[in-house]
């Protein structure tokens, strides 16, 4: 019998598929919205047979993780949020070079965004930001819609408008760099002084404003313009507006954690996740923005990113830590610490 038993074992062993004997796990970071987070973790999980344990939080709040874990990962693989936390995570040594043998089928933005890492990340998704508006909030309220930057430092949005966190939300400090860029920086945190005033909170995840919205609890909020249409396919009356005078824009990134556990498995993953089938995963959970690879079906709900007035962003400036440090405590000292 104990001659028998292990043949018998791994007869039984290599009659399984082959997802199935897969072995090892997975540490995933997410921060994407938490339907496409699981939906991916489960779904790699499918085809491969390695365990995922996902965790999912806001870009800001997983960078500081990182950072803090730096001496004993405990994550294997950063996967989605804003590209700038992602280039401050390369800069920093704390991601590990990695070039997939999918970069060739990426559009041209997402090479850029590994080139400019030197390969420690990669763009799997862009997309515009703007604003979203709860129709029936603003029509009770006899408020006019915003078409512009401007509109929001408007008395009629006096406490009607949530923008998230810049210390713990990417979509947030993209929000104010791109303000900068428009701008200038001095005459930029003039308008961020300003529109402190009209900001009735600053919740910390960057999805967390236009939940509100929907829920009618704010009236507007400062927000990719993606997630605008995931609520109203939700069925919520919420709109979506770009500003006139233009906008930024975030290149969704994907990292693996420097000194991972599960590098095998976080190599994988992030092969996998840069095909067509994992990719279209995000329009299947209501994630509408335009995927990476140029096989993967745009969906028909994505904001045409094409015909959208975006700022030349400077993602080589504005993606490195000391520039997000810097004018996160300058927000900081000079917005957060003011009256509302």
């Amino acid at each position: 019998m104990r001659r028998l038993f292990p043949a018998a074992m791994l007869a039984a062993v290599l009659a399984l598929p082959v997802a199935a004997q897969a072995q090892g796990s997975l540490n995933l970071y997410c921060s994407a919205q938490v339907e496409w987070c699981q939906a991916a973790a489960n779904a790699f999980q499918r085809d491969t047979g390695i365990r995922v344990s996902m965790s999912q939080k806001g870009s800001g709040e997983v960078l500081a993780q990182i950072r803090a874990e730096a001496q004993n990962p405990r994550g294997d693989v950063w996967f989605g949020g804003t590209g700038d936390p992602h280039l401050q995570a390369a800069e920093d040594n704390l991601t590990a070079e990695y070039r997939s043998a999918m970069l060739d089928q990426l559009t041209d933005w997402a090479q850029r965004q590994a080139r400019d890492s030197r390969y420690r990340t990669v763009g799997i998704y862009a997309g515009a930001l703007g604003f979203g508006y709860n129709t029936e909030l603003l029509a009770r309220r006899n408020i006019a819609p915003p078409t512009s930057w401007a509109d929001l430092l408007d008395a009629r949005f006096r406490n009607e408008i949530q923008m998230a966190d810049p210390r713990s939300s990417g979509t947030a400090y993209v929000m104010i760099a791109t303000i900068v860029q428009l701008m200038g920086e001095d005459p930029a945190f003039e308008y961020l002084r300003n529109l402190h005033r009209n900001i009735n909170a600053y919740p910390r995840s960057g999805t967390a404003p236009i939940k509100a919205v929907a829920r009618g609890e704010t009236g507007m909020s400062i927000s990719f313009v993606h997630d605008a249409v995931t609520e109203r396919l939700g069925g919520f009356p919420v709109a979506s507006a770009i500003p006139s005078e233009g906008t930024g824009y975030e290149i969704g990134s994907m990292s693996i954690i420097r000194g991972a556990r599960n590098e095998r498995q976080a190599r994988r993953f992030y092969d996998w996740a840069l095909t067509p089938a994992a990719q279209a995963l995000g329009a299947e959970n209501k994630q509408f923005q335009t995927p990476s690879n140029r096989a993967t079906p745009i969906p028909p709900e994505a904001p045409p990113i094409a015909q959208i007035r975006l700022i030349d962003y400077n993602f080589a400036k504005y993606g490195t830590s000391a520039e997000r440090r810097r004018l996160i405590e300058r927000w900081e000292r000079e917005v957060n610490s003011l009256p509302r």
